[in-house]
């Protein structure tokens, strides 16, 4: 390893020049476009139920952002294959983490169940 930082600054020009990059996005771009196009309707659906939830408890529009990326971190898991008392105790963790930031456990059990329909944890 070397004090000089010149070969890091070479390594990073080199690792960001821009038509680099730009040639491996264009390679990509059709495959994440059909990605994009598939995933992006069941999200809105998603966001969709998670603010029904939310209206009928009467929970203030500031919260929204918070009570969404909960049901992402959900979602986004279900996505991954996760799936029984996996996902239930993987919610159950998410649901302990949103309530150490202040959100309600019960709204939160209540998009998991609703929304997901993930039951709680079998056991501890």
């Amino acid at each position: 390893m070397t004090n000089d930082p010149s070969q890091r600054i070479q390594k990073w020009d080199a690792k960001f020049n821009t038509e680099r990059v730009k040639g491996a996005l264009d390679a990509s771009r059709a495959r994440m476009l059909v990605n994009v196009q598939a995933v992006f309707p069941q999200l809105t659906a998603m966001e969709l139920q998670v603010k029904q939830v939310l209206d009928g408890l009467g929970i203030s529009t500031a919260l929204y952002g918070l009570y969404m990326s909960f049901a992402r971190e959900i979602w986004s898991k279900q996505r991954r294959g996760i799936s029984g008392e996996s996902l239930a105790q993987a919610c159950a963790t998410l649901v302990a983490k949103w309530v150490a930031m202040g959100l309600t456990q019960t709204v939160l059990e209540r998009i998991r169940s609703d929304v997901f329909t993930v039951p709680p944890p079998a056991g501890p």
